[in-house]
C-alpha cells in the first residue's frame, strides 16, 4: 500500500513517458529523472483507478517564495521501489545549524517511536536543493503502534515545540492522518478532528480514531 508522503522512484521507461506527456514541466521532470530523485505520494484524486498512484514533484521555491507543484498519475507498474518518509537521522545533513542542539534532544527523546520527516526539510535532505526558508517548519509524521505510544508521542512532540518549529501529522491505520497539534489540543475530550484519508478529508471523533488504532 502506498501512503501519503511515501517516496517512490520510477523506472526509466516511466520517466520517458512522463517527459513525453508533460511538455509544460519538461525541465523539472528531466532534472528529477537525471538526479534519480523520488516523487512524493499525495492524496488520491476522485475516481482514480486502483493501479494508479497519485504522486507529485515539489520544485524548490524561487526567489519570491513561489512553489511549483507538479501533480502526476503513475501506474503502479512504473514504480521501481518505494519507501516510507525519511527517519530522523536521515535529515541531519540538511539540518540548519540553528536547529542542531534542539533536534538532537528531540531525536534522543523520540528514539522509541516511529517518527519520520516529510516536507521541506526532507526534500532538502533528499535533493540537496534549497527548500528551507527562515519560516519553515519541520514536518513530522508520527506513526504510533499503540494507544500508549499515541498518548506519549503526542505529548513528546508538544514538549519540544518551544525549541523547534515542529508540525506534521499522526498517521493512524488505513492511511488516515490528523495534525498532531490538533490531536494534542483535543486529547482531553471526544472532539471531532479533521482527518486526511487516502482519498478524502472528513471529520471524525478522537474516540473513533483511538479505537481504530487499538483494533489495528
Amino acid at each position: 500500500m502506498f501512503a501519503r508522503h511515501d517516496l517512490i522512484w520510477l523506472k526509466p521507461a516511466a520517466w520517458d513517458a512522463l517527459c513525453t506527456a508533460q511538455a509544460a514541466t519538461l525541465a523539472a521532470l528531466q532534472r528529477w529523472r537525471d538526479a534519480d530523485w523520488p516523487l512524493i505520494v499525495r492524496r488520491r484524486e476522485p475516481d482514480t483507478p486502483d493501479d494508479i498512484i497519485c504522486a507529485g514533484i515539489a520544485v524548490p521555491p524561487d526567489a519570491d517564495g513561489t512553489k511549483l507543484r507538479i501533480p502526476l498519475l503513475i501506474p503502479a507498474s512504473h514504480i521501481a521501489h518505494h519507501r516510507a518518509p525519511l527517519a530522523l537521522h536521515e535529515v541531519l545533513p540538511a539540518l540548519p545549524e540553528r536547529w542542531h542542539a534542539a533536534f538532537d534532544a528531540f531525536a534522543e527523546d523520540a528514539a522509541a517511536y516511529d517518527m519520520r520527516v516529510y516536507g521541506s526539510l526532507a526534500l532538502q535532505a533528499l535533493t540537496g536543493q534549497p527548500y528551507l526558508r527562515d519560516g519553515s517548519d519541520i514536518d513530522i509524521q508520527f506513526r504510533p503502534s499503540s494507544i500508549q505510544q499515541l498518548d506519549e508521542g503526542s505529548r513528546l512532540l508538544a514538549s519540544h515545540l518551544a525549541n523547534l518549529p515542529l508540525d506534521g501529522e499522526i498517521a493512524f491505520p488505513n492511511g488516515r492522518a490528523v495534525a498532531w497539534k490538533e490531536w494534542h489540543a483535543a486529547r482531553e475530550n471526544t472532539a471531532r478532528v479533521l482527518v486526511k484519508a487516502t482519498g478524502s478529508v472528513h471529520l471524525a471523533t478522537t474516540d473513533s480514531l483511538r479505537a481504530a488504532l487499538e483494533n489495528a
